[in-house]
Parts: C-alpha cells; sequence; structure tokens
C-alpha cells in the first residue's frame, strides 16, 4: 500500500489552520452508512436495534406472510433511516402482515402488502404513545385481489399519525372491507399534521354500501375543528366507488389540488372543518352512475380552477353542491356555509352542474350567505346552470359566462403528472 505523504501533510496544514476541518473528518468517518440485509421478522427486529442514521434495513425478496415489522428510530433529515425492499415490488408482504413505524426520518420504500387480512398494512405509530414524525412511504402497494365486500369494519391499508409525513408514488386498491383506504388521524395539542399525499394511485373500490366507504378521511368528526395543513396533490383516483365521499374533508386548512377524479362515483366532500381550498382539480365523469365533483360545508372555503365534465351524480353527488346548515349544529352534523368562493372553474356535460340548498339532515334550514360564485363558465345543453332548492340573498352570483355550446378552446381530458410506484407497471 502506498502512502501520499504530500496528502497528508497537506491534511495536516488545513487542521492546524482550522479546527473544524479535523472536525469534518470524523464526523464524515463516523456518519458512514451501514446495510443489514433481513430475511425474516426476527432479523428485521434485531436490525431495527441497531440503525444509526444513515443506515438501510434491506428486506430480502420473496414472500412475507403475517410479518409484522415494527422500528422506532430516529434517523436526521440529512442521514434518514431506509427499511426498503432488495427489488422493489419483490417483497410481498401477505396475511396480517403490517409495517408500525415509530421516531423521526424513517423511509419505507419499494413493499408490496397484498391482500391483507390485518387491521392497518402501514401504521406510523406504534402504539398511543409512540409517534413518528418527518417520515416518508414511497414506492409502496397495498392491494388487494378478491372481489365481494367483507363484513370487517374499520380497517385501513394506511394511518398516518404524528407530524409531517410524506406519502408519494404509493398505489392503494381494491380495498374491501369498510373503513378508509387512507387516514390522517388528528388530536388535540399536536403539532400541525402538515402531511403532503401526492402522486399516489388510488384505485378501484367497490361501493360498500354504507358510511365508511371513503378514500381518503382528514381527520374526523370530533377533531374537525383542528387545523390539519395538510396537502393532496397529484394523485389519480379512478373508480373509487365506496361511498358518497371519496374524499371526506374533516378538518380545516387543507389543499387539495391538481388531482385527477375518473369514473368515481362520490365527491370530494368538505364535510367538517373550514379554510380549505380545492384548486386545479379535473373531474372526469364519462357518464359513470353517480359521478360527481364537490360538496361545500362549513366556512371560508375556496373552489377555484376545477374542471368539471361529464359528471351524471344526482343531488349530493352533483357537480357542485353547496349544502344546507343545521341551526346549533353538532360537531357530527352539517354547519352553515359561509364564506365561500367558487371562481374560474368550468361545467362541461354534466347532468347537474351547480346545486344551491341541498339538504342532508332533516333539521337542515340554513342557506349559504356571504357566498361567491363568480367568473365560471357553465355548459347548459343537459341542465341548468344552478338549481336553487333555497334562499340565495347571501349568495353573490356575477360574471359566469353559460353556454349550451362546448368551447373549442377546452380539452376533453387534462394531464396530470404520472402517479403510483414507478415498478408497479
Amino acid at each position: 500500500m502506498s502512502i501520499d505523504c504530500y496528502s497528508i501533510a497537506s491534511q495536516l496544514e488545513i487542521m492546524l489552520k482550522f479546527p473544524w476541518f479535523a472536525l469534518f473528518l470524523v464526523t464524515s468517518i463516523s456518519t458512514s452508512a451501514t446495510e443489514f440485509p433481513v430475511t425474516d421478522v426476527a432479523a428485521f427486529a434485531a436490525a431495527a436495534k441497531k440503525v444509526e442514521p444513515g443506515d438501510t434495513i434491506i428486506l430480502e425478496n420473496g414472500t412475507w406472510a403475517d410479518a409484522r415489522l415494527q422500528i422506532h428510530s430516529n434517523g436526521t433529515a440529512e442521514q434518514p433511516i431506509t427499511i426498503v425492499a432488495r427489488s422493489p415490488g419483490k417483497v410481498i408482504l401477505t396475511g396480517d402482515s403490517r409495517i408500525s413505524l415509530a421516531g423521526k426520518h424513517l423511509i419505507v420504500d419499494g413493499l408490496w402488502f397484498r391482500n391483507p387480512t390485518g387491521e392497518d398494512s402501514i401504521e406510523l405509530r406504534i402504539n398511543p404513545h409512540e409517534l413518528a414524525d418527518d417520515c416518508r412511504i414511497t414506492n409502496c402497494a397495498v392491494t388487494n385481489d378478491h372481489p365481494g365486500i367483507q363484513k370487517k369494519e374499520s380497517v385501513r391499508f394506511v394511518s398516518i399519525f404524528g407530524s409531517r409525513h410524506r406519502i408519494d408514488h404509493c398505489y392503494l386498491a381494491g380495498k374491501n372491507t369498510g373503513g378508509a383506504t387512507l387516514v390522517v388521524w388528528l388530536a388535540e395539542g399536536q403539532e400541525l399534521a402538515a402531511h403532503r399525499i401526492d402522486h399516489n394511485y388510488f384505485g378501484h373500490r367497490q361501493r360498500l354500501g354504507r358510511n365508511g366507504g371513503e378514500t381518503i378521511r382528514i381527520g374526523d368528526s370530533k377533531t374537525s375543528m383542528l387545523t390539519a395543513s395538510c396537502i393532496v396533490e397529484h394523485n389519480l383516483f379512478e373508480k373509487c366507488d365506496g361511498e358518497v365521499e371519496c374524499i371526506s374533508n374533516k378538518s380545516c386548512g387543507n389543499i387539495y389540488r391538481n388531482n385527477r377524479f375518473v369514473e368515481v362515483s362520490g365527491t370530494l366532500t368538505l364535510r367538517h372543518g373550514n379554510g380549505c381550498r380545492v384548486e386545479n382539480n379535473v373531474f372526469l365523469g364519462a357518464g359513470a352512475r353517480g359521478s360527481g365533483g364537490v360538496r361545500i360545508i362549513g366556512e371560508d372555503h375556496v373552489v377555484s380552477g376545477n374542471h368539471f365534465d361529464t359528471l351524471s351524480g344526482d343531488d349530493e353527488r352533483s357537480a357542485l353542491c353547496f349544502m344546507l346548515g343545521v341551526p346549533d349544529s353538532a360537531a357530527h352534523e352539517y354547519f352553515q356555509v359561509v364564506r365561500a368562493t367558487v371562481t374560474g372553474n368550468t361545467f362541461l356535460n354534466c347532468k347537474h352542474n351547480i346545486v344551491i340548498g341541498m339538504s342532508g339532515h332533516e333539521e337542515a334550514s340554513l342557506p349559504p350567505v356571504e357566498t361567491s360564485i363568480r367568473g365560471n363558465f357553465i355548459q347548459t345543453n343537459k341542465a341548468e346552470a344552478f338549481e336553487i332548492l333555497c334562499e340565495v340573498d347571501g349568495v353573490a352570483v356575477e360574471g359566469n359566462s353559460v353556454s349550451e355550446e362546448r368551447p373549442a378552446d377546452i380539452p376533453t381530458e387534462a394531464t396530470v403528472e404520472p402517479s403510483g410506484p414507478r415498478w408497479w407497471h
């Protein structure tokens, strides 16, 4: 072995002049990453106790049956701890398999949960006292191949706890049990959730026939006045028919933008909470039964720049629907629409365009107030531009364009960025 004396001398001279350089060298050496290949749950558990920031746990290819994987560890933003498939999509977890994360800066990459029989396939906590923050689930899939609705209640594919997680480029499809496909859970006193859910594919979900068939739910009625500040963007929803609420917003301050809904028998529903934005989404019904757009309940929501096309839904599944409020509404009922802004949207060939005053409760009687509907284009070859079912003194309707003809410069379909795992197709 040859020794570069000049290089060593140069480094010593630098270290004498700049003491921080010595610390840099030591830190660089001590933070070298380690890989832990594992073939079973016991080996995973052993590796989970050893990992340091920058390390990687590699799950070997194959079928992992009833594998309950659990890790509580802390990486850093610069050096996260990664749990990865040896080959993305070739690590298949079946039966009662689950991965539960607690700690900070953990990444899960390339796992496939197939035909799960347990409760949560991916859970960003270990228990109510051990939560995860700043983690990422990417390039993963949770799928079910079996047709027919199962009786099991309140099970999920993904449960998100804690703060600042990212769920991206995942494939979630085929859910046939009660409970939302993906849930963001909130709690009094926690930090802002501030999760980002992006570039995922949410595939076919059968009609559940009862409440609890949402594809995404953010919050619940008990925590609906908490500010979540989540962003849901660049996702593709296709034939997600579980119930009327494809997305159920039940918290405040969330943004839904640049998503694409294709033949979805349901709506993006602002069910509880205030101050959310629904922007630049595309709703393509293609005449599919019950296909809908956006449903508005609550205060200070903005619905802007969306494209509603060939939606066939009635009543609550209309292209855009304002619900009546319940006086002194309980948390789980219907709050009055106040200060909603609907602007710059396009409605083409829909069975019902803008419906104002739909009732979802026998005591609902409060119409929208301080609300504006401005600058929208509405094609009326199949339906009226507006269907008024209540008093509208509190609604300003100005500057909307109404025509029986479809503008030539509006495309039949808009494009969105690629969604789902890179290995899926």
